[in-house]
């Protein structure tokens, strides 16, 4: 089984790592302090839910639109480009006076540009990491995403008290130029993966390629859905305790680290394809308690076990990245990237129209409920798919083959099993599998 000592070893792969470290510490620092400056100018939960999460909204119109570009643009240069722009904006959104309205702007700018760089930065992944060692990469990144969460809200919690919001936005715009510095200076000048103009036309084409394929679809559902509802669930967290939402948000990314070394690390390949489902219902399931209305105490039981359950998004990328060529990998994990957040910010808006109607614990309950509906019903889908071809090994879809290039995706209709063995017996640069 690789370590992580190894990635470390590996060419550009700790830039990489680093780079992203410092942006997702940046958007915890920011994303606190806005929400809390909006909760304190508007006291509406779902202004402040969406300050947190809104950008995600914007992931769906860039990830209809502009994903193409992921895998056509220089992938130094594009992260470098993307880290300024999200300093810039953080930076103004710290301007005092500056109207509500203007601050949604900024951040629908900053989702529109977040989705392009986040498939940016996963199809650079897989350029840098071997392919089978994809998933203990990508492990390492959540375990990145964890502990800066933990350290950025705790960091965030101590600058709201010793600065203000518009001091921590001011740290975070700061944060996203070092991450900016960070991919000038430590990454190698690249080609773009893939040749061509980009644009909305070709994005929309390579989505419907991607879309095509039933197995690939309940993928992207699976990695977009239940956890979706759940990040629900945690923009509430500043209405639900506006004194402690900086411990519970920590809590969650304790839980979500703990899941990731798990998977990543220590659970056998031959487990995987079992432990997805179970995992999502994890997710899910303790925030049933919030309808009893718990104590601070029990809450944060809760919240970091149901966050361990953030590990299955691992296993569904692993099925992902075996379904897709390599020259559309930016692409791929760029609409899962985009498609999630996307139903982030969505949960974020429902969660706080459901709370605003009832209360933040209700909303929370409501929303693991529909989270383990969903993943029941999911989990019964691939079940039945896996029947429908009665467990045959992949095979290739006939109107895929008339694509122009190489690389149709292989069509695996079974569980995690098939796909590591098409990754195991996949031979080096044969793009068409």
């Amino acid at each position: 089984m690789p370590r992580y000592r190894d990635l470390f070893r590996t060419p550009e792969f700790t830039p990489l790592f680093l780079v992203g470290a410092a942006q997702v510490a940046a958007q915890t620092v920011s994303g606190l302090g806005l929400a809390t400056l909006v909760f304190r100018a508007t006291h509406s939960p779902l202004l402040s839910a969406l300050a947190m999460f809104g950008p995600a909204l914007a992931q769906l119109v860039g990830a209809t639109t502009l994903l193409s570009a992921a895998d056509r643009l220089a992938p130094r240069a594009a992260l470098a480009a993307v880290a300024l722009v999200f300093a810039a904006g953080t930076a103004a959104q710290a301007v005092p006076g500056l109207p509500v309205g203007a601050v949604f702007a900024i951040l629908f700018v900053q989702g529109l540009v977040g989705s392009v760089g986040g498939g940016v930065r996963y199809g650079l992944l897989t350029e840098i990491l071997p392919r089978e060692r994809y998933l203990i990469g990508r492990s390492v990144f959540n375990m990145a995403v964890g502990v800066c969460q933990i350290a950025g809200f705790a960091t965030g919690g101590l600058l709201l008290a010793l600065l203000s919001p518009r001091g921590t936005l001011l740290i975070g715009a700061a944060l996203h130029l070092a991450a900016a510095l960070l991919a000038r200076g430590g990454l190698s000048r690249r080609a773009p993966r893939t040749a061509g103009r980009a644009s909305a036309a070709e994005t929309w084409r390579t989505n419907a390629r991607l879309w095509s394929s039933r197995p690939r679809r309940l993928v992207y559902l699976a990695l977009w859905v239940p956890n979706g509802l759940i990040v629900g669930c945690e923009s509430l967290f500043v209405p639900y305790a506006p004194e402690r939402a900086g411990v519970l948000f920590a809590c969650a990314a304790l839980g979500m680290l703990a899941g990731d070394v798990a998977i990543g690390r220590f659970v056998p390949a031959r487990w995987r394809g079992r432990l997805a489902a179970p995992l999502q219902a994890l997710l899910a399931a303790p925030y049933l308690v919030f309808v009893l209305d718990p104590g601070l105490s029990l809450a944060l039981v809760a919240i970091t076990v149901s966050a361990v359950g953030y590990s299955a998004s691992l296993l569904y990328q692993e099925r992902l990245t075996a379904q897709v060529p390599d020259e559309l990998s930016g692409h791929a994990l760029g609409l899962h990237a985009s498609g999630m957040l996307a139903l982030q910010g969505l949960s974020a808006a429902l969660a706080g129209g459901l709370a605003q109607l009832t209360s933040p614990r209700t909303a929370m309950a409501l929303l693991a409920v529909a989270s383990l509906t969903v993943t029941l019903a999911l989990a019964a889908a691939a079940r039945g798919n896996g029947g429908e071809r009665g467990g045959q090994t992949q095979r290739v879809r006939k109107s895929e083959q008339k694509q122009k290039g190489p690389g149709p995706d292989i069509l695996c209709e079974s569980q995690t099993l098939v796909f590591e063995r098409a990754v195991r017996d996949r031979k080096p640069h044969d793009a068409t599998w």
